[in-house]
């Protein structure tokens, strides 16, 4: 539904994006992460038209975004990071201006408006001036424009930006029952939300893609080896040592609280019956032994501070 093929953008000099290449499938979900300034804003703004790539091309549901500009356009319902409202206007006032741009006839106005103000929690505010409303309540009103004239492609650039915990849960709920219907790009600077939203992520790096894949499987390629977190309430200066005398126990390192360390194993190898009884056999008095999950926001911070690369 959307393919990039060397996508590669200037400004002067100075390179945005170099040689980026992806696709995302049909009613895909997929997250777009990377630090400030890598490039994710920018290879939004040429998906959608905004931008012209200096090299590369991109389809959106079939069509060039360069040499099919207009197709493309109506396939996609955009929302930028900042989304440029019309504040002087009321909620209703503006979503049906966009109707019309959109060509849609009264019929299909009046069905598409009440299920976007249902969807996007807007049932209340229709009468209200946009330029009245809350940071908040103004992302939702550009999600109900983007959704408007039913797209198969969203391209949401930070959707959740300036909104509170319990409306960041409700627009991730909405995106989430999106997929299958909708194929959604969506680029996040909260991490969690990525990993709870999507199927896939996307993580780009000055300007160049450095992984994409589930996040569960990049972690997997990531890490070097199981960690447990293992607390003993008698602890001792031997403790480490004699935990890493166990087969398949590749490292142990002590942790921030006292008498806790985590302990590498190797990758497949699940040893907690056998440290369990190992430290119950010692007298050590065991308090904690649970798996330590490697998230999204440690891959993240793996592959874009240590500039690794994940094939």
């Amino acid at each position: 539904m959307i393919q990039a093929e060397g996508l590669t953008k200037y400004y002067g000099p100075h390179p945005a994006i170099v040689d980026v290449s992806f696709q995302v499938a049909e009613g895909e979900i997929v997250a777009f992460l990377g630090p400030n300034g890598a490039g994710k804003t920018t290879t939004m703004r040429i998906l959608t038209g905004y931008l012209p790539a200096t090299f590369g091309s991109a389809q959106v549901a079939g069509f060039d975004v360069a040499e099919q500009s207009m197709e493309a356009r109506r396939s996609i319902g955009y929302v930028p990071e900042q989304v440029p409202l019309y504040t002087d206007m009321r909620v209703r006032q503006y979503l049906g201006y966009c109707g019309r741009l959109h060509g849609m006839s009264k019929a299909q106005m009046a069905e598409r408006l009440e299920y976007v103000t249902d969807r996007c929690g807007l049932n209340g505010q229709l009468d209200a001036i946009i330029a009245t409303l809350s940071l908040g309540y103004r992302q939702r009103v550009g999600l109900a424009q983007a959704m408007l004239h039913d797209p198969p492609v969203l391209i949401l650039d930070e959707p959740t930006a300036g909104l509170d915990p319990n409306q960041i849960i409700e627009v991730r709920n909405l995106i989430k029952s999106l997929a299958g219907d909708h194929t959604v790009m969506l680029s996040t600077h909260i991490l969690p939300e990525a990993q709870m939203t999507c199927e896939r992520v996307m993580i780009i790096d000055k300007g160049q893609i450095i992984a994409v894949d589930r996040p569960e499987a990049l972690t997997a390629q990531i890490r070097q080896a199981e960690t447990l977190m293992v607390r003993v309430q008698n602890d001792t200066e031997t403790v480490a040592r004699q935990l890493q005398d166990i087969s398949q126990v590749a490292a142990v390192r002590p942790a921030a609280s006292p008498g806790a360390y985590y302990v590498d194993t190797e990758i497949g190898a699940d040893l907690r019956a056998q440290i369990a009884e190992f430290i119950v056999n010692h007298g050590w008095g065991l308090l904690e032994l649970r798996p330590v999950e490697m998230s999204l926001e440690d891959v993240f911070r793996e592959l874009t501070t240590e500039e690794k690369g994940v094939a």
